[in-house]
């Protein structure tokens, strides 16, 4: 009886293994290293063009909300597919605020497009009214709203309409 001996055709040495390795980690750091200088050479490295300005409007927003909860104003605010907008200011015990200067800017969320501005007249002891023609779809209403004093206060709704 004879034994004949079968030999494999392929035997994976280390040094293959070494290859393999160095090829498929050779590759991710190319492709990395591509990913990487595209990325630095598209992105000018500032998020604004004033950045030093839009520091100090930050601030100034931070002082207005200081002062905004000292004062203690609610501003609600509100609206109707006709474009009747009303907004209600209470001080800090809950009294209607009256004889204020009420300004809004109604804007798209995603867009600038069909920016409106609404001045608002007094109707009532601290409801205010303004009517901006028809609306349609989601809304943001920034409400500004002042007395004789210089006290101010700001609010922002979100207005979705049929």
């Amino acid at each position: 009886m004879s034994v004949t001996e079968t030999r494999p055709h392929f035997v994976l040495k280390g040094w293959h293994v070494l290859v393999g390795f160095l090829l498929f980690f050779g590759a991710d750091i190319a492709v990395n290293t591509i990913f990487m200088v595209q990325a630095y050479r598209t992105f000018p490295g500032e998020a604004s063009v004033t950045p030093y300005e839009d520091g100090l409007a930050y601030n100034k927003a931070l002082a207005q909300e200081r002062a905004q909860r000292a004062l203690g104003w609610k501003i609600d605010a509100g609206g109707d597919a006709n474009g009747a907008l009303t907004v209600q200011a209470f001080d800090a015990k809950g009294a209607p605020l009256g004889d204020l200067h009420v300004v809004a800017q109604l804007q798209r969320p995603a867009t600038e497009t069909g920016r409106k501005v609404a001045t608002f007249s007094e109707t009532a002891p601290g409801v205010y009214s303004a009517n901006v023609g028809p609306l349609s779809g989601a809304w943001d209403l920034e409400v500004t709203a002042h007395d004789e004093h210089g006290d101010k206060a700001l609010a922002e709704h979100r207005l979705i309409l049929p």
